[in-house]
């Protein structure tokens, strides 16, 4: 299964990211996603081990540190839709 189709229909939307290492987690608006699934975020903010570690405002995460990406939207499980 192709991710990429996921990822773009999350573009606009609050996410919530969560890196390979450690406890660390941002939350913030998916801005872009390029073609090796690397990530845009405007307003992030920083979680460690559920803590808020403060507003980092503009960030890229390379691709390789993320574990999982979900949807951050009120009432909602955090689960997007992977179509192929």
């Amino acid at each position: 299964m192709n991710p990429r189709p996921m990822l773009q229909s999350l573009v606009d939307n609050d996410v919530r990211i969560r890196l390979k290492w450690g406890q660390t987690e941002y939350t913030g608006r998916l801005v872009s996603v390029d073609s090796y699934m690397n990530i845009q975020l405007s307003g992030a903010v920083e979680y460690i081990e559920g803590k808020n570690q403060g507003q980092l405002g503009q960030v890229l995460i390379r691709c390789n540190n993320v574990l999982w990406i979900s949807a951050n939207k009120e009432g909602s499980n955090g689960d997007a839709e992977m179509a192929g």
